[in-house]
């Protein structure tokens, strides 16, 4: 690993090394070495069953890896090591690892039966055990930094998709992650409310949070991101800069993904 104090560069904060994932006999994750280094934003880009939303859960766990580690702040993602051997840690343990790792789906998942502010209170008070005051303080806060201020007592409901995922992630960012993972968090959005989520997206990345984004909006990688990996078959076909592997990609399936989708 380079020496960071060395080098000057940000120390990293997610490592994955030889990470496997199969179903059954299918194997959909083959091998994937990464590094993403705090306050970095990296791009995954790749057709559908390339294997990169199945490794952005893998990196919190939500699914197990089969062979590799990963490691999220120094800390291996599931599982303690003993000896050479690895050994999964128990669901209490994860759920307090789990919650420094924010995450936005496609489906937005609110709470459908709680207003706006109590889906954003719900996991601060039940899992960190804050007070009410202090995490309704803290969301209302962040309700205002992606434009709800004014929908804090409204239903999920009553919100267009745009909104509801704008509400998804500032109730993944009332856990303070020092991750936050996005799994095409604009495909389930009609083309017009696309716009204001990633609005919010570039926000975040301008103040300085670590963020994997799987995500089809190539404009937003190029504007956005510090690195673009393209996955395929379940490896990293190509990784680097976005004005490498968008505007002169070394590989063969990489250019014609991009003559694709650009």
């Amino acid at each position: 690993m380079t020496d960071d104090a060395t080098t000057g560069a940000a120390p990293v904060l997610v490592e994955a090394k030889g990470v496997h994932k199969r179903y059954g006999s299918n194997l959909v994750v083959r091998g994937i070495d990464m590094t993403v280094r705090t306050g970095e934003v990296m791009c995954l880009l790749g057709p559908s069953g390339s294997g990169k939303s199945t490794f952005l859960r893998c990196i919190n766990h939500l699914e197990k890896i089969d062979a590799g580690t990963i490691s999220v702040g120094g800390e291996l993602v599931g599982y303690r090591r003993q000896g050479d051997r690895l050994h999964e840690l128990r669901d209490a343990e994860i759920a307090t690892r789990r919650s420094e790792i924010g995450m936005v789906f496609q489906q937005f998942n609110l709470f459908p039966h709680m207003t706006v502010l109590e889906n954003l209170v719900e996991a601060p008070v039940q899992v960190r055990r804050e007070s009410v005051k202090s995490a309704r303080e803290r969301a209302r806060a962040l309700l205002d930094v992606v434009g709800l201020a004014d929908k804090a007592d409204a239903y999920p409901r009553s919100l267009s998709g745009g909104q509801q995922q704008r509400v998804a992630i500032a109730r993944a960012l009332t856990m303070r992650p020092k991750l936050m993972l996005f799994d095409e968090p604009t495909s389930a959005l009609d083309p017009e409310l696309v716009g204001e989520v990633l609005d919010v997206m570039r926000g975040l990345a301008a103040d300085g949070m670590t963020m994997i984004v799987v995500t089809h909006e190539i404009g937003f990688a190029r504007e956005v991101a510090d690195t673009v990996t393209f996955m395929d078959g379940g490896v990293v076909v190509e990784s680097g800069p976005p004005e490498q592997v968008l505007r002169a990609p070394q590989h063969e399936r990489t250019r014609s993904f991009l003559a694709k989708v650009l």
